[in-house]
């Protein structure tokens, strides 16, 4: 769990020095493709989510939390988004879940949550918050 604090509290600093820089946040290679702020957008989606799943799975077990991350995206129209909100915004439920990880209950950890859409795939805090993490990197390797 440390490491992925750790990883996550990197990320944050590391895209909080993005803002005012000079990025073109808003061209999209094609039409299938999201734009940078429309990534941003999408962490800012897997963000709330994890930050409930996170919560939850303190109280509670085996429920499912998912999303639909193309239509979240569409949904909240990011691509007409101020870009330093929006990383203002992802940096702040990023800090949140950090909070929460720190905090975490230890007897709590190996609580599972279902993070699938079809079949039950029930996952432990531990890893959901790694993958959370590395989901997150992999996202922003273009953009750092």
């Amino acid at each position: 769990m440390n490491n992925a604090i750790s990883k996550l509290t990197e990320t944050i600093h590391a895209v909080q020095q993005l803002k005012g820089r000079d990025i073109d946040w808003a061209y999209k290679a094609s039409a299938a493709k999201w734009s940078r702020k429309e990534v941003i957008g999408h962490l800012i989606d897997s963000a709330q989510i994890n930050l409930q799943r996170f919560v939850r799975c303190t109280y509670q077990e085996n429920f499912r939390l998912t999303y639909e991350q193309v239509e979240w995206v569409t949904a909240a129209r990011y691509q007409d988004a101020d870009v330093e909100q929006l990383i203002d915004l992802w940096a702040l439920l990023n800090l949140q879940i950090v909070r929460v990880l720190t905090n975490y209950p230890p007897n709590r950890l190996a609580a599972r949550c279902d993070n699938s859409k079809q079949e039950p795939n029930l996952q432990t805090v531990e890893w959901l918050a790694a993958d959370y993490v590395d989901h997150m990197l992999h996202h922003l390797k273009d953009i750092l």
